[in-house]
């Protein structure tokens, strides 16, 4: 096979952002190019731009036409848990009897190898149906679920982080380890499975509940031991969790206060929720460079609270941004955008949708030190590209005929969209939805946008 033939080029509208953008108008922080292309060798993106001009680069490689639709780095899901698969859209209660009462049991079910080997291939079939190609996960307590997880991800060759919980009280005797354990197999798994591929792994304490101040010590040494690790965990989610936590650790001066005891607060380390914080916890969020992850689905599901994005990104904080399947209540990072808009317009915050599009691929990328490998369409980054159709459904189909900017468009898309607005999803350059795309070499140029 010659050097040519093992080349892709993408065709459509291209979108790629540079920086958060304050509107359309800043256009330093964005390149939308109308008729664009995305030329792919080896899993990696060799060059972008013009179609005309990058087609001229590549004369024999194999063309995939997507136009009218809209060409985006892969969306990228900051925190979600793996064994919850089958308990999304579980009604009721708030955080602490939903994980008493849906979610335990759930996880004990994946000690079995091959329920967790058969669970993961559903999980990554939704995730990159609804245009996520990397996500950062929480496994359960048993090392056969890290290992089904981590070979799905091998398998695609998706860039995936994820970990094994560490949890040895407050939950059912089949979903405890030992502290001792926990430290063995998060070694076993870090050997085995971080930087092989894509994959990189995260020291997984579950939360400060579920953690006793010995577990926290193992924790703690395994950040030291793997600083190249990244660190998940829970903070500040629901009042209760926050008053349980208290009881815990009474000696600690709040809740980040637990991991900051124990050395777990690092740029590399994530904070699902994080909603109620106290001014002390934003000042060493700020100190620290650690990342709240804002989880807007689940935050309404289980009535825990609205997240102050403005606020923390006023002290210089990075905030990520996830679906946290399974309290969460979709796979979509549409329809996330969708609920943290609303959840910001209730503290009379504003997101623009250029910011909101930056935020799920650039700026979660960013977030996870990772922003030179995935999250942008920059030349050598991994070709890992979501493909956008604006007119998926009827409704979307008749809001458009009405819209007259990229700025419109992209709310449409945020509002209304969700996996059916999906049209293909690469990985590496590999097709994952459904490979539908015209295979051509030179078609006619298509229309945009009407009212462009």
């Amino acid at each position: 096979m010659s050097h040519t033939e093992t080349q892709t080029l993408l065709r459509g509208r291209l979108l790629d952002f540079h920086a958060a953008p304050a509107d359309e108008m800043d256009t330093d922080a964005y390149t939308y190019i109308k008729d664009g292309a995305i030329l792919i060798e080896a899993g990696k993106i060799k060059a972008t731009g013009v179609y005309q001009d990058i087609a001229a680069q590549a004369p024999k490689a194999a063309v995939k036409d997507h136009r009218p639709n809209l060409l985006l780095p892969g969306f990228i899901d900051t925190h979600v848990h793996f064994p919850q698969v089958q308990v999304i859209a579980s009604w009721g209660e708030q955080l602490l009897d939903w994980l008493n009462n849906y979610t335990f049991p759930e996880e004990t079910r994946f000690e079995d190898p091959k329920h967790s080997t058969a669970m993961a291939g559903h999980f990554y079939d939704l995730l990159t149906s609804h245009g996520t190609t990397t996500a950062v996960s929480y496994c359960s307590v048993h090392t056969a679920s890290v290992d089904a997880y981590f070979a799905e991800a091998e398998k695609r060759n998706m860039c995936m982080i994820g970990g094994k919980v560490m949890m040895d009280r407050n939950a059912p005797d089949t979903l405890r380890d030992t502290p001792q354990s926990s430290y063995d197999d998060s070694k076993k798994m870090i050997a085995k499975w971080h930087g092989k591929g894509r994959a990189q792994y995260a020291i997984t304490p579950r939360f400060a509940i579920t953690s006793t101040p010995e577990q926290m010590q193992m924790a703690q040494a395994l950040v030291a031991e793997h600083p190249e690790c990244f660190v998940q965990t829970h903070l500040s989610e629901n009042h209760d969790e926050i008053a349980f936590t208290k009881e815990l650790y009474p000696d600690a001066p709040d809740y980040l206060g637990v991991y900051e005891g124990y050395g777990l607060l690092t740029p590399k380390t994530l904070l699902g929720h994080s909603i109620h914080l106290t001014p002390r916890e934003i000042d060493v969020l700020a100190e620290t460079q650690a990342k709240p992850v804002f989880c807007p689905t689940s935050n309404l599901f289980l009535g825990s609270g609205l997240f102050d994005d403005g606020g923390l990104r006023a002290r210089g904080i990075q905030n990520a941004i996830a679906t946290d399947i399974g309290a969460g209540t979709s796979y979509s990072m549409l329809q996330t955008l969708n609920e943290g808009y609303k959840i910001l317009q209730l503290q009379k915050q504003k997101l623009h949708p250029l910011r909101a599009f930056d935020w799920i691929t650039r700026g979660n990328a960013e977030v996870l030190g990772l922003s030179d490998k995935i999250g942008t369409l920059a030349v050598g980054s991994d070709a890992d590209v979501v493909v956008l159709d604006s007119h998926a459904t009827h409704a979307m189909d008749l809001r458009m005929q009405r819209a007259g900017s990229l700025s419109e468009e992209l709310f449409i898309l945020q509002t209304l969209g969700d996996d059916r607005a999906v049209s293909e999803t690469y990985v590496a350059g590999v097709a994952q939805k459904n490979g539908a795309a015209t295979i051509v070499n030179a078609p006619a140029v298509a229309p945009v946008l009407k009212s462009a």
